[in-house]
């Protein structure tokens, strides 16, 4: 399966699976005549972003309309090109806190996890503790600042209800290789997914651009418009009949990618409240049926190259024990 479409024009300032610091978008037909802070309000779609918090947004410059500074009750035109930049949480540093990590490796210039699902990355609005760089803080007090204070190490990102393999820098010579790894494709990132359905080929490319949903700005979508090139190759581990097991390797890293393309070719992931459908069932699962199961990088030190691989969390574990017994 390989589905070819050419994005255009900007897009999200997104990287794999992230809480965006920005987003850019152009106005609808139909949105014309509408008020800036609430046409921006609708369009950020999260409850705990109020319209007298975007009016102070746009009072200070942080949103503007082709790249020019406006007033709250301004009205957007069809076209227009609205860019949000969100500013920092009100804490200005992440703060250790003492959360339990389970350590796969660690030395003294990277130290790889197995994040548990529900545990966002870094702080943010609506998560300004329990993070994992809170956790990480904590732990090593030691992390590249090359991403700034509220995002210590960070290197990539994986959703809040996904689990599996992340990799933190404890130093800007380790931040500064790995970030090089990741453009370059190198670092190898495997997941696993639960799927709805019989996927019918036992391998395949998606290459279909991933951009904001118009329906509802919170979600992502294929779209050609105010997109990104979004490419995710599968193979099929095992086949349930109405289920499947896939493995995934991301060669892009968009918001949401895996989700967003295995809904579009007709295979939603199990358990995700998003996008798989609340009416399918979850098979016992408390989230999404996504893990990053492997991952591997060349130390950025000593250049020996390191392959990890992290179990499935048990609730996805039961869900195919259950499956192969039927």
């Amino acid at each position: 399966m390989n589905t070819e479409n050419n994005p255009k024009n900007k897009s999200f300032n997104d990287t794999e699976e992230n809480t965006e610091e920005s987003m850019t978008w152009t106005v609808e037909e139909e949105q014309a005549g509408e008020r800036i802070d609430k046409h921006v309000t609708d369009a950020i779609g999260n409850p705990s972003i109020s319209r007298s918090q975007v009016q102070d947004w746009i009072r200070s410059g942080l949103v503007t309309v082709r790249s020019v500074k406006v007033k709250p009750n301004s009205k957007v035109s069809a076209g227009d090109e609205i860019t949000v930049i969100f500013p920092e949480p009100e804490s200005l540093e992440a703060l250790p806190e003492d959360i339990p990590l389970e350590i796969v490796f660690e030395d003294a210039d990277v130290i790889v996890i197995n994040k548990p699902r529900g545990m966002v990355v870094h702080p943010a609005y609506g998560h300004s503790s329990g993070t994992v760089v809170n956790a990480l803080l904590h732990h090593c007090q030691d992390l590249s600042g090359i991403n700034g204070v509220m995002r210590p190490g960070i290197v990539h990102r994986i959703d809040k209800d996904t689990s599996g393999l992340l990799m933190a820098a404890k130093n800007d010579l380790a931040h500064a290789s790995l970030a090089a790894q990741l453009k370059e494709h190198s670092v190898k990132r495997r997941y696993i997914a639960l799927v709805y359905g019989n996927v019918p080929h036992d391998r395949g490319t998606i290459d279909a651009p991933i951009g904001r949903d118009k329906l509802d700005r919170k979600m992502f979508a294929v779209t050609d418009k105010n997109s990104k090139r979004s490419v995710t190759h599968f193979d099929v581990l095992e086949r349930f009949g109405d289920y499947t097991l896939v493995g995934l390797r991301l060669e892009t890293g968009r918001t949401h990618q895996i989700r967003v393309h295995m809904k579009y070719i007709g295979h939603p992931l199990v358990g995700d409240p998003m996008y798989g459908g609340r009416g399918g069932r979850t098979l016992g699962m408390t989230g999404q049926a996504l893990h990053a199961g492997e991952l591997g990088f060349d130390h950025p030190r000593t250049g020996q190259r390191y392959d990890f691989e992290a179990p499935l969390p048990e609730d996805m574990e039961l869900a195919l024990q259950m499956l192969r017994s039927r």
